[in-house]
């Protein structure tokens, strides 16, 4: 028996969420799939449940930083298993909550992996659903990396559900999954290893800043190893060993377990693209710019599942989901605006960054003036003992507009919105300077106050 809808939505997350609500609230028949629980990548294998963990590691380092500096901060340590019972507190009901939701407003679920048979007919199981739209939001999976013993990596997902820490890990790739919970696990008391293939790691984010946070991580027993390629993993009786090349030689590492931080790619390889004439590459569905397949006008494409400009980030996901919905019900009229979208490497201490890094500025032949200050002897960092922190603003010289902003220290993470918000409303670095902020230690830069002859701005 096949199934009417006016629109077909693949994936459970921000995106697919953001455009099945909104499609159905305008009366449209709405059906949404996932083979996965319900809720998506933030809200189950991501940004919620890492936030939980980081949230101790900062407080294991809090107290770390502060010993000795009116604090007393022996026999405070992680509890592991805890604190993933505790991280499951936030996981456990979403999928049931959400489909609850979906099914309350009037909206179709089903369960399983999507297959396309036709343009916008869909194979879920036994059932076949065929619409006039179709929404690919399904997210994104680790990258292949085809090498022999790539099915003893632990991935992402699986480490945030780990009852027990192992004692030694190796994370393979530089990236910000591997920095993130390697900061977690060694704060945990676990031996980390981070093999990286390149000269340097975290490559979206500034190379000056990027150096300081290796430093740091390295200072909580981190050992970062550059250069060096993962080539083959072997399993023994009561380890893992990496086969891995540094430079021209070989060399071996050993680990009680290795987690896969090496990348992720769009997860749509297995919905028969091809069927639909959904043309895609490696970095997802190929879309216009109203995210509308290039090749099938009836299907649109939002969040890690589309080949857009837009980073894969959940505040992205959701402004795209809501464009996508926009342009359903009122033809295409909206495109997506990435000006100003800030990202964030949730580490101890976090590095954030918006807008253009250094490089590319000069690239492009912009002219512009730097503002690059190590802030780790500052008021703002002596205050919490916080060893490495800095700052990086790039401001167009005749237009004087902020170009790009990159922070490393306490409160990055908040302080980034700042020029966020700046870069997108075009607000001039001459006016963020004179806003009169709530306190001065967080005015933008984390504390241009405390040397009135810094103009970082």
């Amino acid at each position: 028996m096949t199934k009417k809808f006016d629109l077909i939505v693949i994936g459970t997350g921000t995106a697919a969420s953001t455009t099945a609500y909104k499609c159905r609230s305008a009366g449209w028949e709405v059906a949404i799939i996932d083979s996965r629980p319900f809720g998506g990548t933030c809200a189950l294998r991501g940004c919620d449940p890492k936030k939980v963990l980081v949230g101790a590691a900062e407080l294991i380092d809090w107290n770390n930083r502060m010993n000795g500096k009116g604090i007393s901060s022996k026999g405070i340590q992680i509890n592991w298993s805890e604190l993933v019972r505790f991280k499951r507190t936030f996981t456990e009901s979403v999928p049931k909550n959400r489909e609850k939701a979906f099914s309350d407003a009037g909206i179709a679920t089903s369960h399983g992996r999507a297959r396309f048979v036709e343009k916008t007919t869909i194979k879920v199981g036994d059932d076949t659903l065929t619409g006039r739209h179709v929404l690919i939001a399904s997210g994104a999976k680790p990258a292949t990396l085809n090498i022999p013993g790539e099915e003893y990596l632990t991935t992402s997902d699986q480490f945030l559900e780990l009852d027990k820490l192992p004692e030694h890990i190796i994370f393979i790739g530089g990236g910000y999954i591997s920095f993130e919970f390697a900061h977690v696990a060694a704060r945990a008391g676990a031996k980390v290893q981070i093999l990286h293939r390149g000269a340097r790691p975290l490559m979206g984010f500034d190379s000056d800043l990027v150096e300081q946070l290796v430093q740091a991580t390295r200072d909580i027993g981190v050992d970062i190893r550059l250069n060096t390629t993962a080539k083959a993993i072997e399993k023994s009786p009561d380890h893992l060993i990496i086969h891995a090349s540094v430079g021209h030689t070989e060399q071996k590492f050993e680990a009680d377990m290795v987690v896969h931080g090496a990348g992720r790619v769009p997860e749509i390889d297995d919905l028969d693209l091809e069927k639909a004439n959904v043309k895609s590459d490696k970095k997802g569905v190929i879309v216009n710019e109203y995210l509308q397949s290039i090749s099938n006008p009836t299907v649109y494409a939002a969040g890690d599942a589309a080949a857009s400009p837009g980073l894969p980030l959940t505040p992205v996901a959701a402004m795209e989901g809501d464009i996508v919905a926009s342009n359903l019900l009122k033809g295409d009229h909206l495109t997506p605006d990435y000006t100003g979208v800030p990202t964030v490497v949730f580490t101890v201490p976090p590095l954030a960054s918006v807008g253009l890094r250094e490089e590319t500025a000069r690239e492009r032949g912009l002219k512009f003036r730097i503002t690059h200050r190590d802030t780790s002897g500052w008021y703002s960092s002596r205050r919490v003992g916080m060893k490495y922190s800095g700052f990086k603003v790039l401001v167009e010289e005749e237009s004087d507009r902020i170009l790009g902003a990159h922070l490393l220290g306490p409160h990055a993470e908040e302080v980034i919105n700042l020029f966020a918000i700046a870069i997108r409303l075009g607000i001039s670095a001459t006016d963020l300077k004179k806003i009169p902020y709530a306190y001065r230690v967080v005015r933008p830069t984390l504390a241009t106050w405390y040397d009135p002859k810094v103009l970082c701005l």
